[in-house]
């Protein structure tokens, strides 16, 4: 796979991200490690997690994915072959969320020793934390890139004021920026990206780096109408989501233009995020080597313009 640049950061990166949100909850670790093993091995190089992966999950407390992810990165020995992101600022216990000064330090100790490693690749805030002031926020992080501890940062689910804000702030005072954006962004969620998120990221060079790639498995394929919902963990929510004439005629699209692609719905969902300009990554996860075999091969199409307009059309705002 080719590499592309991360915003303005020296990271590269495969243009598909393994995301590392169901390890310890729908993968355990032997099947974690098959994944990771199987991305390596087709030339992935980057894998997205949190410190809050799989807090939810009863019996988890948080950290669960992280650990998994050390504990093979260990195994392995290829600390240096892989651009590990992780985030921090979601809720793991009494007092620990948010991204004030002293909580991002106390924050990354705890995701450097679970990854076992010393330093972390793309720190990201995993929400905007309006009750600490922007400029704390990033001297914290600014600092955690002085010291060594973290080579780029980035923000998720930021809207666009704020992240604007943002790197206004670090432009005005000389800290490091963040250099990428995780949006939800897919065929199906589209709007509030595109609107006033995706003309900042491009004007201001920032990466983005999208999740819920497949919209939580809709766009694979697998949630049909009159057909009985997968036993998966996030039916539900893909029902009450995804579920309806706009959804079903993006799946009607996946299906005409994986068909002409000897391709499947989820490749081709990849593959226009893939080609999307602004997009750097889209970020997929899997549960099988199988899995990973279908993601990855994704990055090998490369659609055309009449694909990409029946993809468009389909997946307008029906207003």
């Amino acid at each position: 796979m080719q590499l592309r640049k991360l915003g303005r950061s020296a990271l590269q990166i495969t243009p598909l991200m393994l995301g590392g949100n169901v390890f310890g909850w729908t993968a355990n670790e032997p099947t974690s490690f098959a994944v990771l093993d199987a991305f390596i091995e087709a030339g992935g190089n980057c894998i997205d997690t949190a410190d809050v992966y799989m807090a939810r999950v009863p019996g988890n407390k948080g950290g669960e994915s992280e650990t998994i992810i050390g504990r093979w990165m260990k195994a392995r020995g290829n600390r240096d072959k892989v651009i590990i992101a992780t985030k921090l600022g979601n809720p793991m216990g009494p007092g620990k969320e948010g991204l004030s000064r002293n909580y991002i330090f106390e924050a990354v100790e705890a995701s450097l020793q679970r990854l076992q490693t010393d330093y972390i690749d793309l720190y990201q805030a995993h929400k905007d934390d309006a009750s600490t002031p922007l400029e704390e926020t990033l001297q914290a992080f600014d600092a955690l890139v002085q010291q060594g501890k973290v080579r780029a940062i980035g923000a998720s689910n930021y809207g666009a004021n704020r992240l604007a804000d943002a790197l206004h702030i670090s432009e005005q005072k000389g800290l490091a920026r963040y250099e990428s954006l995780q949006p939800r962004y897919n065929l199906y969620d589209r709007e509030d990206y595109e609107h006033d998120l995706e003309p900042l990221c491009e004007k201001q060079g920032v990466g983005v780096i999208p999740y819920f790639s497949l919209a939580a498995g809709f766009l694979t394929g697998k949630y049909r109408p009159g057909l009985p919902l997968p036993t998966s963990a996030r039916a539900q929510g893909v029902q009450s989501r995804y579920m309806n004439e706009r959804g079903f005629a993006i799946l009607e699209a996946l299906d005409s233009v994986a068909r002409s692609y000897h391709a499947t719905p989820t490749q081709i969902a990849l593959a226009w995020l893939i080609k999307r300009p602004s997009i750097t990554a889209p970020i997929a996860s899997a549960t099988s080597v199988e899995q990973v075999r279908e993601l990855v091969a994704a990055t090998n199409i490369a659609l055309d313009d009449a694909a990409v307009a029946i993809l468009n059309q389909a997946s307008k705002r029906r207003h």
